[in-house]
């Protein structure tokens, strides 16, 4: 009877360093400042595990699936799917704070905040320039994303054109791929100290207004995400004749487990099981759903598209249009590195704001709501997978929501 007694989880104290850094903040303002080491800290930690975690997640993405004549057409099908939604859902994020405006009047000061105008002039060819690595050891040390995520994708397809000499190498890149996974949940163990330190200094600095504009994040976070799964994922079940009651039957309990641990790792077991309970193939569901948690994070590219430009409208930096298509596509390809681990997000927003000379300082407000916004991204990206791999089903010919995987008549 004893075993009866559950551990409290990360997210729970994540909710509870939350409330201790909001009680801190207004009770005790002048100590809560002097805890900015405290998150700063954290960031650093969360800084560490950019490089590393993009290049074995991507490596093993594009070399490890096996046979590449088998699954090269699905494969395509499956990375055109991801690129259209997860642009749609980028674009709908990019609508919806260019709308509501959640940053507006909230004061984020940065050294390297007034250095974000110039880069919104930046020339395409000299942007195009920078895509590229001159040493992969350098933007590594430098944290760069987006040229990790250019060398990264060669590589694997390097390793995937060998064959089986570079077997060892794709097995390395699995290994450091867990390795990280694991590294992110020991991290993960301060993300209660970090949370609570990053609120307390922003109440302390700022006071509890700070609040409003964050709680109109949230809402905006959720709400964009009921909209994204309606009009962006919604479609994609019409137009591939998936049935819907057979689909939602399949989706519900993966979805909430990814909505509860904010873990789309978590999932994972559950997700790929129902969905060839539902009638996808084993073939394609083993392979869409785990590339998907690298290629297809609908809910991150949703949120990663409303919290960059937050940050912005916090720090006061204007960016214009062609800024923001600019930033849009950063995340488009740096978010391709996001892992299926708790509130990796952030580990691409705090890179996508480096890259742009935004404040980190916006990256640590952020932190304080992140276990809420967290629960939503996952879900979006749990019922994302789940249907991508029904969708690349359908367009192979397979009938679903029969309860075994079977061609459907029309099909060759």
């Amino acid at each position: 009877m004893g075993r009866t007694v559950k551990r409290i989880s990360l997210t729970t104290w994540i909710f509870i360093g939350m409330a201790a850094g909001v009680a801190l903040g207004i009770v005790a303002p002048g100590f809560a400042r002097q805890l900015s080491p405290v998150s700063r800290v954290f960031l650093q930690l969360i800084r560490s595990i950019i490089a590393p975690l993009i290049f074995g997640t991507l490596v093993v993405g594009i070399a490890g699936g096996g046979d590449m004549k088998r699954m090269g057409r699905i494969g395509g099908k499956a990375i055109l799917y991801f690129e259209i939604v997860t642009t749609l859902a980028l674009f709908l994020g990019l609508a919806a704070v260019n709308l509501v405006r959640p940053g507006a009047g909230i004061s984020i000061h940065g050294s390297a905040a007034e250095a974000a105008i110039p880069q919104t002039q930046t020339s395409f060819s000299s942007v195009l320039e920078h895509i590229f690595p001159s040493s992969i050891i350098d933007a590594m040390a430098r944290n760069d994303a987006l040229q990790i995520v250019v060398f990264a994708f060669l590589f694997g397809a390097a390793c995937a054109a060998i064959g089986a000499k570079a077997e060892p190498v794709v097995k390395f890149c699995a290994s450091l791929a867990e390795v990280m996974f694991r590294y992110t949940r020991y991290v993960m163990y301060l993300a209660p100290l970090g949370v609570g330190a990053a609120l307390a200094v922003v109440i302390g600095n700022k006071g509890v207004n700070v609040l409003l504009g964050l709680g109109k994040l949230i809402a905006t976070m959720y709400v964009s995400s009921v909209l994204c799964i309606v009009f962006v994922l919604g479609p994609a079940l019409i137009l591939f004749h998936i049935p819907v009651r057979g689909f939602y039957r399949a989706v519900r309990e993966p979805f909430l487990i990814g909505f509860s641990t904010a873990s789309s790792e978590a999932a994972l077991p559950l997700a790929l099981e129902n969905m060839e309970q539902f009638g996808v193939p084993k073939h394609i569901v083993g392979f869409v759903i785990p590339t998907g948690y690298s290629f297809n994070l609908v809910g991150s590219a949703l949120y990663l598209s409303l919290a960059a430009v937050f940050v912005a409208q916090a720090a006061g930096v204007n960016l214009s249009f062609g800024g923001q298509l600019l930033m849009m596509l950063t995340l488009m390809l740096t978010s391709k590195g996001v892992a299926g681990v708790p509130r990796a997000a952030l580990v691409i927003l705090a890179g996508t704001l480096s890259t742009f000379h935004l404040p980190m300082e916006g990256a640590a407000v952020l932190l304080g709501v992140d276990a809420l916004l967290d629960m939503a991204r996952t879900s979006v990206n749990v019922l994302g997978n789940c249907l991508a791999s029904a969708v690349v089903a359908r367009w192979e010919g397979y009938q679903v929501g029969r309860g075994e995987a079977c061609l459907a008549p029309t099909a060759e």
